[in-house]
């Protein structure tokens, strides 16, 4: 009798593992804007590269996220150049980062502060 238990939950569990779907993390993570998309803290995080600054759009779980209250810097690595700028929020689930040029090839660091109440750290490879 036990082994017959055994050997139905192990057949039920064989089963149950072919019809098992792949799991989504929190919505897409394709750019909206044009730009490059990173998640962290279970908020997508998209820069767009300006001529002269960045813009950071923020989304969690497909839904814009408000920019409200969040601040930072923006880290730029160009070979061994380093520059920084203040991120601010520019609107809705938009952050602004001002006066920072961003070349192909650079790495982007956007630390910020009060993202659902915490700080975080998001890095990007711009292309």
């Amino acid at each position: 009798m036990l082994k017959a238990r055994l050997w139905a939950l192990a057949l039920a569990l064989g089963l149950s593992s072919l019809t098992l779907t792949n799991a989504m993390a929190h919505g897409s993570a394709k750019p909206q804007h044009g730009g490059v998309v990173q998640t962290a803290n279970d908020v997508s995080f998209e820069l767009v590269v300006l001529a002269d600054g960045a813009l950071i759009y923020l989304v969690d779980h497909d839904e814009p996220m408000s920019s409200a209250g969040i601040s930072g810097k923006l880290t730029v690595l160009n070979g061994a150049a380093k520059t920084e700028a203040e991120i601010r929020p520019a609107g809705d689930n938009k952050l602004e980062a001002k006066g920072i040029k961003i070349g192909s090839g650079a790495k982007v660091v956007a630390s910020l502060n009060n993202v659902e109440g915490k700080t975080v750290t998001v890095r990007f490879a711009i292309k």
